[in-house]
């Protein structure tokens, strides 16, 4: 196998998904809305590969002017969970559903008045049982050589999140202006600038 049948290996993992699970990933996507219409927070956490990919959503929906935080499951335990506040989403992501920290975690949020999700790839974890709702990602094989190395679920777990955070785009207008507000800086901000003067009337 080569790079280019690694890569298409990886794209048909995103294609499964979006074939299999998209009706349950709407549902992740209408609470995180419900969540952020009611003025709250979403909160994703994870651990290890997927923490930058956490990251990365929590970031993304920042630069939208969407309230979001990411929350590490090691930290949450140090003062950390003061990030949570009432009728927060709160979206444990792990593979197994049967990560440590992460059950830790959803153990003990269990009485807070939050709405917890869990995203896995593993039908009927424990990590399921612990918080209010649970999405399964269909994953057939990671794509390294032992079906062990966190490759295309990451790869699945960016692309839901990337996925969710347009969607959250457009069903809450966010209009682009507020999107160049929050992005100034480099290629992204020097763009926005002749897009904002293109739009000024003269």
């Amino acid at each position: 196998m080569g790079l280019r049948e690694r890569l298409l290996d990886q794209a048909a993992a995103i294609a499964c998904v979006a074939e299999r699970d998209s009706a349950e990933l709407e549902l992740l996507a209408d609470a995180c809305e419900d969540a952020l219409r009611q003025g709250h927070q979403v909160v994703v956490t994870a651990l290890g590969k997927n923490v930058p990919i956490c990251e990365k959503f929590a970031g993304t929906l920042n630069s939208f002017g969407l309230a979001a935080r990411f929350l590490h499951s090691n930290s949450a335990v140090h003062g950390d969970l003061g990030i949570l506040a009432p009728h927060d989403l709160l979206i444990v992501v792990s593979k197994s559903g049967a990560t440590d920290e992460s059950l830790a975690l959803a153990r003990l949020v269990v009485d807070r008045p939050i709405v917890t999700w869990s995203l896995t790839c593993t039908a009927s974890s424990p990590l399921a049982t612990l918080t209010q709702y649970n999405t399964v990602v269909d994953l057939e094989h990671e794509g390294d050589l032992w079906n062990l190395a966190p490759v295309n679920s990451s790869i699945v777990f960016l692309a839901v999140f990337n996925a969710i955070a347009v969607e959250l785009t457009d069903r809450l207008e966010v209009p682009l202006e507020r999107f160049l507000h929050n992005h100034p800086g480099g290629a992204i901000g020097r763009k926005g600038g002749h897009l904002a003067d293109a739009a000024t009337p003269e």
